[in-house]
This record gives structure tokens, C-alpha cells and sequence, in this order.
């Protein structure tokens, strides 16, 4: 069975629940969900989607480093948009933190997501 290593990193958000801000098991890094709070203050940016969408990859990118592995390994993400008419916006921000091929993905609109963020984002790696 594979183990599961609890990875964390100071300049994601700590996790605001009883969950981690990724696990690492095997060579594979399974980050959780991830929206556009301030590291330093715990707090949502302000801003429009394209800033909320850099925040939260930002954060994930961090994390990515804190398991020994970047965003350019990743494998899988989903998003999860208070708005779709948002996606234009993020699509293009977003297109800016990955390599080539970039991951497979899905993007889903939902109807709410914690603290009213606009955008969450959660990455599958390879470690």
C-alpha cells in the first residue's frame, strides 16, 4: 500500500477545514482545492477573475514546490467557477502557468464556492 506524505507549504493558505493542502502518495500529488486567499492574511483578494485566477495558481504552484514537483508536471485539474461567463478570462491566465501538453481538465460552473470566492482550482501532479 502506498503511503501518504501530508505536504504543506507557508506561502499557500493554510487549510481552512480538516484537509490538507496536498498529499503526496507514490508519484503522484493529489492538491486540494485552492481559492484565491492571501497567503499572508488569510483574506480573498480583491480583484476580477484574472487576479482571483493568478492567486489561486499562485498558491497551487507554491504547494506544487512545497511536494518537489511543479505545475508543469501536472496531469489533471478541475475548475470550479461561480460564473461562467468568467471563463474566457481565466482560461487565458490560466493558459500562462502550465506547459506544453498542458493538463487535462475540466471546468465546471457551481453555485457557490467558500467564502464567495469566484474560482477554485484543484491539480493532480506528477511528483
Amino acid at each position: 500500500m502506498a503511503e501518504r506524505e501530508r505536504v504543506h507549504s507557508d506561502h499557500a493558505p493554510k487549510a481552512i477545514g480538516p484537509y490538507v493542502q496536498a498529499i503526496k502518495s507514490g508519484n503522484l500529488v493529489f492538491a486540494s482545492g485552492q481559492i484565491p486567499l492571501d497567503p499572508a492574511t488569510g483574506k480573498l483578494v480583491d480583484g476580477d477573475i484574472r487576479v482571483q485566477t493568478t492567486r489561486v495558481l499562485e498558491n497551487l504552484a507554491a504547494v506544487m514546490r512545497a511536494a518537489g514537483t511543479d505545475l508543469h508536471r501536472a496531469v489533471r485539474c478541475t475548475v470550479y467557477l461561480a460564473d461562467m461567463t468568467d471563463f474566457p478570462a481565466m482560461n487565458e491566465v490560466y493558459g500562462t502557468f502550465f506547459g506544453d501538453p498542458p493538463p487535462s481538465r475540466s471546468t465546471v460552473e457551481v453555485r457557490r464556492l467558500p467564502r464567495d470566492a469566484r474560482i477554485e482550482i484543484d491539480v493532480i501532479a506528477l511528483a
